[in-house]
């Protein structure tokens, strides 16, 4: 069991660093968990401060309902991080996590005329681009597998274990309902500097996907790009860890 800070169920630390003066937010994909972020926080654990989010209805918050909505997802993960906005944050957002944390940083906004210090955008169109109609929510069992093989970010021999794919699916469905009945509603744009990261073989996301998250601040922009596919970070955790230091350090 990974500390809550604040006693927090949302909230995940995994490494103490008491130096740090401020903390990156982990924002998890669709299907994911908190410990996706692990690798990361123990590469920046002696130069930043790393709390991942957990969401509802998985792994130790199993008997908690899923939320459906980016909107819910988003109104609880503000609320979570409360506590923590006496502080300079910073976002990093993996895919569907992506936009969640662009939705919470307009909630910071609005509510308290603050941003993050930066969001990095990961994996993800911009929030203004129109939503594919995939609509993998309403997919059965099978088609929801295929989708994970093709993404390539689940170890194959996981997706051949019926027990752990009855855990798997239903947070999967989920998420995937939450993401593809999202709605970008014009609202203030961020101030702070926006940076998208996209792998150059994402089957889900084109570069120019990538760059239009220019669209979302007044701030300074930056796109870049990594080999690989929709999962590209596995491959490149030590690089992009050093980029978010850099950036923020």
């Amino acid at each position: 069991m990974t500390p809550r800070p604040h006693g927090n169920p949302w909230l995940r630390r995994f490494h103490d660093v008491a130096t740090s003066r401020l903390t990156l937010v982990c924002f998890p994909h669709a299907g994911g968990s908190a410990g996706f972020f692990h690798p990361m926080s123990a590469a920046a654990k002696h130069a930043l401060q790393i709390v991942a989010l957990q969401y509802p209805g998985r792994q130790d918050r199993s008997g908690e309902p899923f939320l459906t909505t980016l909107s819910e997802l988003a109104d609880q993960a503000y609320d979570a991080l409360r506590p923590l906005m006496g502080r300079p944050l910073a976002f990093f957002g993996h895919s569907m996590g992506a936009t969640l944390a662009f939705e919470v940083a307009v909630r910071m906004r609005q509510r308290l005329e603050n941003s993050p210090v930066a969001l990095f955008a990961s994996g993800s169109r911009a929030p203004c681009l129109p939503r594919l109609t995939e609509a993998m929510h309403l997919r059965d069992d099978n088609g929801l597998v295929a989708e994970l093989a093709a993404l390539d970010g689940t170890d194959p021999r996981l997706l051949r274990e019926p027990d752990l794919l009855r855990i798997i699916l239903p947070v999967l469905r989920a998420d995937y309902m939450a993401v593809e009945t999202y709605r970008y509603e014009v609202s203030l744009k961020l101030d702070c500097p926006i940076i998208a990261l996209v792998g150059d073989a994402d089957s889900k996301v084109e570069v120019a996907d990538a760059r239009a998250w220019r669209e979302h601040s007044t701030g300074p922009f930056e796109l870049r790009t990594f080999p690989g596919g929709h999962f590209y970070l596995t491959d490149h955790r030590t690089q992009i860890t050093d980029l978010v230091i850099n950036q923020l350090l």
